[in-house]
């Protein structure tokens, strides 16, 4: 008896020193991942001159061989609020995936990156969208018959049909209104985004208001319009736009980039 006691302490003594170590690696490599995602996002505020510091995480577990082969398997940097042209201000997006990021795991503000693939994304709510437009209690809606099929991976709807509601006072309304409205791109590098007012939408889901013939091409017009300056995160081509929650997000993805710090804001 006394045999088998002195056994199980021993196992017990034996699995409290793994578990130890292995809490203890882990904690290791998540204060790492912790510390190179707070050096990534100072290094992107000072390159990027921006106003705080971005949202940053580096994926994947665990960090430390990541970190010990110069190579992430996937970055997302985040930035809110952004002073923008045009807008006043607006979100920065861009998902990195496979990225070398050179001599050193802590990634400097002038450091070169090599990312075999490379999202890129400009947020713009309502509330900021609707002040360019003249429009302020404007609300953005995805198309109210969006298939999956038409939907991104990261949640972008289709360019058209999205629903734009709000009070076109310019218009001589006084009532809000639900238009369907297309988007596009436009301009010599792509960062113009155009809104096409197509017509009035009524019935569940709208402000199901009316508007006479005579006033239609005014509620239109209000509701058109083209939108400069909108270049993406590291210069990178739009391939989508459309709406998610009450945002109009302008995506782009690539393939094979090298990248700098400083390209994160690109207007």
């Amino acid at each position: 008896m006394g045999h088998n006691v002195g056994v199980r302490k021993l196992v017990i003594g034996v699995a409290a020193v793994l578990t130890a170590a292995l809490v203890g690696g882990v904690g290791t490599d998540f204060g790492a991942a912790i510390y190179a995602e707070y050096r990534l996002a100072r290094s992107v505020r000072s390159a990027a001159d921006l106003g705080s510091d971005p949202s940053v995480a580096i994926l994947g577990f665990p960090f430390i061989p990541q970190a010990m082969a110069h190579h992430y398997d996937e970055v997302e940097i985040k930035a809110s609020g952004v002073d923008h042209p045009v807008v006043g201000r607006a979100a920065l997006e861009a998902t990195l995936h496979s990225v070398d990021i050179g001599d050193s795991w802590l990634v400097a503000p002038d450091a070169t990156l090599s990312v075999d693939k490379l999202e890129s994304r400009i947020i713009i709510d309502s509330t900021h969208l609707g002040r360019f437009l003249g429009i302020t209690d404007l609300l953005v809606e995805a198309p109210t018959d969006q298939s999956d099929e038409e939907t991104t991976e990261s949640g972008i709807s289709g360019p058209h049909g999205l629903v734009f509601t709000g009070t076109p006072d310019q218009a001589g309304l006084d009532e809000k209104v639900s238009v369907a409205v297309d988007l596009s791109v436009a301009g010599p590098d792509q960062s113009t985004v155009v809104f096409t007012a197509t017509g009035v939408l009524t019935g569940p889901g709208t402000a199901d208001q009316e508007v006479s013939e005579e006033q239609l091409p005014a509620v239109l017009k209000a509701f058109s319009a083209a939108l400069p300056d909108q270049r993406l995160p590291f210069g990178v081509t739009p391939t989508h736009q459309g709406a998610r929650g009450s945002d109009v997000i302008i995506e782009g993805i690539t393939d094979d980039r090298t990248i700098e710090l400083d390209g994160f804001r690109s207007s």
